[in-house]
């Protein structure tokens, strides 16, 4: 889920590409959304970045590349909620079946202190073609707040790319000494792992390399509304 103001950005940088085939400056970027200040438009870049929408080129300045756009047929602006949330339209009949891939959920898995390691299959669910890409998927439902700055609540679902290997900086779920399960964003410093939580009421947590292993990275998050 993307906020207006993302949303707005994202579709300005893919409209400078592809008319000018150049991404637009902070400075573009400031003026087109009316933000007081650029330090606005780096949040928001890296916001975009974080959720998979955009990548930044390396060693190139303003090199920006758009990955993927929001389904903008499936979202809409709710009247009398907040400005700055773009919230889903569930108002459209259910996609067929065939629309859909099927992935295990395998419990709970935790976005705060972390709880017992991936439970074995508990039920399946439906999730959108486009958001499964290469290779076994399963989807974990979250239990805590600790990366609710990362855009991922309590109660919503994540969804999976089952392996054991991971970007710097990427979201995944690792498994401490084989027996705690826990939903971070991984960082490598040094001979060391982090894991670091999206919520500064959480520490980062360091371990020794043999004491994590990642078992899967976020592609995708469902949230249902109530």
């Amino acid at each position: 889920m993307l906020t207006k103001k993302q949303r707005e950005l994202l579709l300005f940088i893919h409209k400078r590409l592809s008319e000018d085939g150049v991404s637009p400056s902070f400075d573009e970027m400031k003026d087109a959304l009316n933000l007081a200040s650029k330090s606005g438009v780096h949040r928001l870049v890296s916001a975009l970045e974080e959720r998979g929408f955009i990548r930044r080129l390396p060693h190139r300045a303003r090199a920006l590349e758009v990955l993927k756009l929001p389904d903008t047929s499936a979202i809409r602006a709710v009247p009398g909620a907040d400005d700055n949330v773009v919230k889903g339209d569930f108002s459209r009949p259910a996609a067929p079946a065939s629309e859909s891939i099927d992935v295990p959920i395998l419990g709970r898995i935790a976005a705060g202190v972390p709880i017992e390691a991936i439970q074995h299959e508990k039920d399946r669910l439906a999730v959108p073609p486009d958001m499964i890409s290469k290779g076994e998927h399963f989807a974990l439902e979250v239990q805590g707040d600790s990366m609710i700055e990362a855009g991922i609540l309590d109660g919503d679902v994540v969804v999976i790319r089952r392996g054991d290997t991971a970007g710097n900086g990427e979201i995944v779920v690792a498994l401490v000494d084989d027996e705690e399960a826990t939903l971070k964003r991984l960082r490598r410093k040094g001979n060391s792992i982090a894991l670091e939580a999206a919520n500064p009421a959480y520490e980062t947590r360091i371990f020794g390399p043999d004491r994590v292993k990642v078992q899967g990275r976020l592609v995708g998050l469902i949230r249902r509304y109530h």
